[in-house]
């Protein structure tokens, strides 16, 4: 005797929909536990980018551009102050700066008017020339007055920038007034004054300058340093690529540091991530398992009468185990499709809410149908055994 797929789909959905009431209620354990895994895992994703976005957003995107012979830069053109537009031509770069440390010897520095007997004549602070871009990409903020701008390096105008804490010992609070400040045998107007910088802290307590002042006034002809501030991820690109830009007849004379990529913090998050839903989606999974075994196994004890017959008219035992585990699985599969629904929109709707990009695997949704098929099918095998098992006549006799 053949029993078709057909007739066993048809018997399988008749003995859900039999009951309809316990049936959803049966489903709801795999409903919930196939939601939790879409949703845990879809979130996990999503809640991963996030992490990844704010670990680039927080990635070292410094880099530093030096000769790898500094002693010969002065008289070489291995680094110059057209370094900072070449470079910002480059794809990938965000800020860049040239600087200069001038040596204490070269600039003296006083306040003007000078100040009254008795009071320290020169004042011990470091001078640095650089480019007109140096406040933005050192990361700094103006608190007082403007930067000086290319203009100001065509004219060579005497100008200079200082941090606050070179303020404060100079006794400048304000620049509109124009104060002046004397370095060297030059008075140098201020014209602003800048606070907080990310990079080159040392820079509050020092005095800033064109490089066409510096080469005019102070002897510095070449910068000693270039600065770059990268996009997100191409800090490995540009370290190979600034050389060859700045240099191309000598890259290898610059030395180029770059801070070493978080890849390794990155992964081990997204992993840590996705462990701890998918254990959680897991638990649920489980418990939605014993909920379907549980009421096959109920109703296995409620059909025996049912089962008693068919036997007695011809059915097999594996008609019987064929019939309950297809009722279990179709169950699960149902389940399955409502649950992968469910978690979808909650993933949607939680990343809606937190304004995040919602990332689900691609094979996450045929995978989570995979799974309620196969929670039904587990969980029917015990149930399913144990009507093959009973004797007709045992079985109509309990009728």
């Amino acid at each position: 005797m053949g029993l078709r797929v057909v007739d066993v789909l048809h018997e399988a959905a008749a003995g859900l929909f039999e009951r309809p009431g316990r049936s959803a209620l049966t489903g709801l354990g795999t409903v919930l536990g196939v939601a939790a895994l879409v949703a845990t895992l879809g979130l996990a994703s999503t809640a991963g980018n996030q992490i990844v976005q704010r670990l680039d957003a927080l990635e070292a995107r410094d880099i530093t551009i030096q000769p790898a012979d500094p002693t010969i830069n002065q008289n070489s053109e291995t680094l110059d102050w057209a370094a900072t537009s070449t470079l910002l031509e480059l794809n990938g770069v965000e800020t860049a700066v040239a600087l200069a440390y001038i040596p204490t010897d070269r600039a003296s520095i006083r306040p003007f008017p000078y100040r009254m007997p008795g009071e320290p004549t020169y004042l011990n602070l470091p001078v640095v020339a650089a480019s007109p871009t140096v406040v933005e990409a050192i990361g700094a903020s103006l608190v007082q007055g403007r930067t000086f701008d290319q203009g100001h390096v065509e004219r060579a105008d005497r100008v200079a920038l200082i941090g606050r804490d070179a303020a404060v010992q100079l006794g400048i609070e304000r620049v509109e007034g124009e104060p002046a400040i004397s370095i060297g045998d030059y008075l140098y107007q201020v014209t602003g004054i800048f606070d907080s910088p990310r990079r080159e802290s040392s820079l509050t307590a020092a005095v800033v300058v064109t490089s066409a002042t510096a080469a005019r006034d102070l002897g510095v002809d070449n910068p000693s340093r270039v600065l770059l501030t990268t996009t997100p991820g191409a800090n490995s690109l540009i370290s190979t690529q600034a050389p060859l830009a700045l240099a191309p007849n000598n890259p290898t004379g610059l030395t180029v540091s770059v801070p070493p990529e978080p890849i390794a913090t990155r992964r081990g998050v997204e992993a840590d991530i996705a462990t701890l839903f998918l254990s959680l989606a897991g638990v649920t999974l489980l418990i939605g398992t014993i909920g379907i075994a549980n009421t096959t196994l109920v109703s296995v004890l409620e059909r025996t009468p049912e089962i008693g017959l068919r036997r007695a008219l011809g059915a097999r035992r594996r008609h019987i185990a064929i019939q309950f585990l297809a009722e279990s699985t179709l169950l699960g599969s149902l389940s399955g499709v409502i649950g992968t629904a469910l978690g979808i929109i909650a993933v949607l709707v939680a990343s809606y809410v937190n304004r995040w990009t919602p990332v689900l695997p691609p094979l996450l949704p045929p995978l989570a149908l995979a799974a309620g098929s196969l929670t039904g099918l587990l969980a029917g095998l015990y149930p399913s055994v144990k009507a093959a098992r009973l004797q007709p006549a045992d079985a109509l006799r309990t009728s």
